[in-house]
């Protein structure tokens, strides 16, 4: 067995769209490369338990829960008693076969307070009748399911388990049009990218303060005077004030008072001013919650994770990490402004390299995009393939970032405190 781990993960939200849990993707990299069909959910006691111990992972999720994949081996396994019950809800698969020993470990499990759930159900049979007696949550692959049959398949499970109601948790969720037809249905949770799906509107135009906050970063891509950004600003009293209430904060570590906009400015910093306006887009001018919204927890975590991987890759090239986070965060501006990415860039200074990344996912940064976007898929497809064109790039590094920058993420909003 490989000691490195692939790790993945999808968000998880509930009807409000606050992120409640991400469900992680564990992968042998020795098996990965070359898996078969029936080998890429493959997940075993002790990658997932070295995965834990290594990456921060319980720090990682925050508040959030932890989805994981367990098989009928790790469900015997005594190692899954290391996870921590808190913290993660055990998914035991729908296409295993479920025993009568199966249930008997769940209900087990279930007493020593772990949180279990039925993965990828398409139909109801006698032996998952019994299990929903236990499992807390079902998730309904929804691809699978087809729309005609989605609603029998609701009713069928809230009348058998009227005794143990379930969350219902809707997989492969891609438009929301999906998704608010499945919350009607009675879904709770629902799990896919379809919040991050760009809906382009021909002619639309940016609201005023997105226009604000992309003029304050083409005067900083531009290495504009400070006069000039601080005559910017005060011509938009609410940002203002957001700047002076973020330079004020712990987290930056200041220790005076700040009053004025230069100075706020000078503290700050121009890198870390610049990270600041480009996730008050995900805000549309406000001040950012993360923990309340997603895009704004994919764009960031993808930020992140690119700039981690390029100071790996390139530890003294510090302006390429910077541009790794500018693309990340920007790789998701066309869910949030519903414009194309090429009308976005026309209204935005950048360099060369970034454009190339976004249009075109090409040059090491547009690899690295293509990897964070991967390890967001449920299949992780793609990953490997992309990690031969940087062959000093490892499947720990890579993880170990992604942790990382979840941990990171995990830290914005105490930032803002």
């Amino acid at each position: 067995m490989s000691e490195e781990v692939l790790l993945g993960r999808q968000p998880i939200v509930n009807d409000r769209l606050d992120l409640v849990g991400y469900e992680l993707l564990f992968r042998d990299p020795a098996n990965f490369r070359h898996a078969v069909v029936d080998d890429h959910a493959r997940a075993t006691a002790t990658v997932i338990t070295h995965a834990f111990s290594q990456f921060s992972i319980v720090a990682a999720l925050g508040n959030c829960l932890g989805y994981i994949n367990v098989d009928k081996d790790f469900l015997n396994d005594d190692a899954i008693e290391l996870l921590p019950a808190d913290k993660v809800v055990l998914e035991v698969l729908e296409h295993g076969e479920i025993t009568p020993e199966v249930i008997a470990r769940c209900r087990e499990l279930k007493s020593r307070g772990y949180t279990l759930a039925l993965d990828d159900l398409v139909h109801l049979s006698e032996s998952m009748c019994q299990l929903l007696d236990v499992v807390s949550v079902v998730k309904v692959d929804l691809a699978l399911v087809g729309e005609d049959r989605l609603p029998d398949l609701v009713a069928q499970l809230r009348r058998h388990s009227v005794g143990n109601p379930v969350k219902l948790l809707a997989e492969k969720v891609e438009t929301r049009e999906q998704m608010e037809r499945c919350r009607d249905l009675g879904f709770d949770l629902f799990q896919g990218y379809f919040f991050a799906r760009p809906v382009v509107i021909t002619g639309r135009k940016l609201s005023p303060s997105q226009a604000t906050l992309l003029r304050l970063l083409n005067l900083l891509a531009e290495d504009a005077e400070t006069e000039v950004v601080e005559i910017a600003f005060k011509l938009e009293p609410a940002l203002t004030l957001n700047l002076l209430r973020l330079t004020n904060s712990v987290a930056i570590g200041a220790r005076n008072r700040i009053s004025s906009i230069r100075s706020a400015i000078n503290i700050l910093g121009r890198r870390q001013l610049q990270r600041w306006l480009q996730l008050l887009l995900y805000a549309d001018g406000a001040d950012p919650v993360v923990s309340h919204n997603p895009m704004l927890i994919l764009a960031a975590t993808r930020g992140r994770f690119m700039e981690l991987l390029a100071a790996r890759l390139h530890p003294k090239d510090k302006a390429l990490a910077d541009l790794a986070f500018m693309t990340g965060i920007m790789s998701l501006m066309p869910a949030v402004f519903g414009m194309a990415m090429e009308d976005i860039l026309e209204q935005l200074a950048v360099v060369p390299e970034v454009k190339r990344a976004l249009l075109e996912h090409a040059g090491e940064v547009g690899v690295l995009l293509g990897l964070a976007e991967s390890s967001e898929s449920s299949t992780m497809e793609g990953v490997a393939e992309l990690m031969d064109q940087l062959p000093e790039l490892t499947a720990t590094t890579l993880s170990a970032c992604l942790a990382e920058a979840l941990v990171w993420v995990q830290q914005l909003d105490k930032s803002a405190d």
